[in-house]
């Protein structure tokens, strides 16, 4: 038995070629294995902010007549400071008398609920006290920061 020995001759490029692939399929699968893995590390937990309100000073407009007035809230992390009209000029309080002491009757008692639910206010200015209530509870919620604009 005689054995014929098998010469295989392999270019050069060939070769080259084979290692580059090579080397390529071998990143391949080392970046899906490091993407695909599971993390076994526990997840972080972020603090649960116990603040309400983002603190600062937020409004929003109301359209009175021709005049825009702005209802200003002014609140802290946690609670409700004041509330106010901004750009409120003589005619217009002139116009609408009632606006000045619906404003002092919803401040005082948001402040002391510390909420707009449960509001009361009088027959004669409910129109204007519920206007004034709507803008309120829109600056409310951007200090909330569920909206963001309009």
């Amino acid at each position: 038995m005689q054995s014929k020995p098998k010469i295989l001759v392999l270019k050069m490029r060939e070769l080259i070629y084979t290692g580059i692939f090579l080397f390529l399929a071998i990143v391949l699968i080392v970046l899906l294995i490091l993407m695909f893995r599971s993390e076994k590390t526990p997840e972080k937990q972020t603090p649960i902010s116990t603040e309400r309100y983002t603190a600062g000073v937020y409004s929003s407009p109301v359209t009175l007549g021709d005049t825009v007035v702005d209802v200003t809230v002014t609140v802290d992390p946690n609670r409700i400071k004041a509330i106010s009209l901004n750009h409120l000029s003589e005619t217009t309080s002139t116009m609408y008398p009632l606006i000045g002491p619906a404003v002092e009757e919803l401040e005082a008692q948001i402040l002391e609920k510390q909420s707009t639910k449960d509001i009361t206010w009088e027959a004669t200015g409910k129109y204007t006290a519920s206007i004034l209530l709507h803008a309120i509870e829109k600056a409310l919620d951007r200090a909330e920061g569920s909206v963001f604009s309009e």
